[in-house]
């Protein structure tokens, strides 16, 4: 039997389940808005672009809030970001991966937000004076910050649970690239609800992100499963909880992939069908893995 069942479970509960969602959500958004950014050719790519940092930006306030309030001495958040004798940044502290996590969130959440404004102030709503953050060379530069550390932190929760002693989490180097894949996906699917009727040709890319993501995080899991020890299966997904990881994968994973490739089979209900099973899916396929192993 693997070491990982002789551990203490760190009973984070739903407070983890919807910090880990919102990261991924979050994290997703900003590489997507990245990539418009900085390579879209047409207006829609550009509307797209700032609904999704748009997204970073609240997603990384509610996680960073929601990592706060489970401190013990939530007033000392900024030891996360600072080492409190010197006060030089943590990822100097590389081999930290919740150093890394921190400062990932804080970059993509505080480029994001800049690239808001700047978007903001170029169309007249904020003043003009502000544009400069969403212009060259700036903009570039911060969409750049945005998308790399975003992507980084879509798939980090993953890293961090791998880091752990726990049943599931310490016993398979795929739960990064599944929450990565999850995370693409959740943000593939609510970029393209609001890029639908108002972005076509962002649309269609959207759309063949959302399959790519979406085939990815099925394969994922079942390697994942087929791959982990007997035990682990059988302890931690033995239950209500390997119930629920498999109509999360048959119903927020593999209907939306098939709705994804033949949209006209839900016709003009597609879309929103689209983005609510996929969202719902990246929520319970969080509350599977998290949950599953607190239980053990």
């Amino acid at each position: 039997m693997p070491d990982t069942f002789y551990t203490v479970s760190p009973h984070w509960g739903w407070y983890a389940v919807i910090e880990f969602f919102v990261a991924g959500l979050a994290g997703g958004a900003a590489g997507i808005a990245a990539l418009l950014w900085l390579f879209g050719r047409t207006g829609g790519d550009r509307f797209v672009a700032r609904w999704g940092f748009g997204i970073a930006t609240i997603g990384s306030i509610l996680s960073g809030l929601l990592l706060i309030a489970d401190l013990k001495r939530p007033d000392r958040f900024w030891h996360m970001l600072l080492f409190s004798e010197t006060f030089l940044p943590t990822f100097l502290k590389w081999w930290s991966v919740m150093a890394l996590g921190a400062w990932a969130l804080f970059l993509f959440g505080g480029t994001s937000f800049l690239l808001v404004v700047g978007s903001l102030a170029d169309t007249g709503r904020l003043p003009r004076w502000l544009a400069f953050l969403g212009r060259e060379p700036i903009g570039t530069i911060l969409a750049f910050i945005a998308g790399l550390t975003g992507t980084f932190y879509a798939g980090y929760k993953g890293v961090l649970l791998n880091a752990t002693n726990r049943p599931l989490w310490g016993d398979t180097v795929w739960l990064g690239a599944l929450l990565f894949a999850s995370g693409i996906a959740s943000a593939s699917a609510l970029s393209l609800l609001l890029a639908r009727g108002r972005a076509p040709e962002t649309a269609a890319w959207l759309d063949r992100l959302l399959f790519g993501a979406l085939a990815l995080t099925l394969v994922i899991a079942i390697g994942m499963v087929a791959t982990l020890h007997g035990d682990v299966v059988r302890l931690v997904l033995g239950n209500v909880y390997g119930v629920i990881l498999a109509l999360t994968l048959v119903f927020g994973v593999a209907v939306p992939l098939v709705l994804a490739w033949r949209p006209q089979l839900a016709g003009r209900y597609a879309v929103p069908s689209l983005a609510v099973l996929v969202l719902a899916g990246a929520f319970f396929l969080r509350v599977a893995v998290i949950l599953s192993s607190e239980a053990v």
